[in-house]
């Protein structure tokens, strides 16, 4: 398994990209997509709700278990991946590409989030 570089990584198992223009994206680690198992439903913050750093925002279904979705940072949500409520499978087959699952304004980021090489470690992947 291999996680981006350029990403940061909440312990709850959360990417979150470099902010750009004030926005930035969310998903769920490879690691965390493998451990779920097949995702059948996700139930994604709403377009205008505010999400607060290390709170839960959402949650993710698979064949095994209801996982709850926790923001890495706070902000106004954006955007929700319209894609992966369509088809959930996303989350497993493209956890860093077409399945993230927000986009947030960051209002404020916590100085907790983990570099790759940092989340590695911690996985233990």
């Amino acid at each position: 398994m291999s996680n981006p570089q350029q990403l940061r990584y909440s312990k709850e198992h959360e990417w979150l990209s470099a902010v750009e223009d004030g926005v930035a994206t969310v998903g769920i680690t490879e690691y965390a997509a493998n451990a779920l198992g097949d995702v059948v439903y996700a139930q994604l913050p709403e377009v205008g709700a505010t999400v607060t750093a290390g709170e839960t925002c959402g949650e993710l279904e698979s064949t095994k278990s209801v996982s709850d979705l926790y923001s890495p940072v706070t902000g106004e949500v954006t955007a929700a991946n319209q894609d992966v409520v369509d088809d959930p499978s996303l989350v497993n087959t493209a956890p860093f590409e077409g399945g993230w699952l927000f986009k947030v304004r960051v209002a404020q980021e916590p100085d907790d989030l983990l570099s790759a090489d940092e989340y590695t470690a911690f996985s233990g992947n």
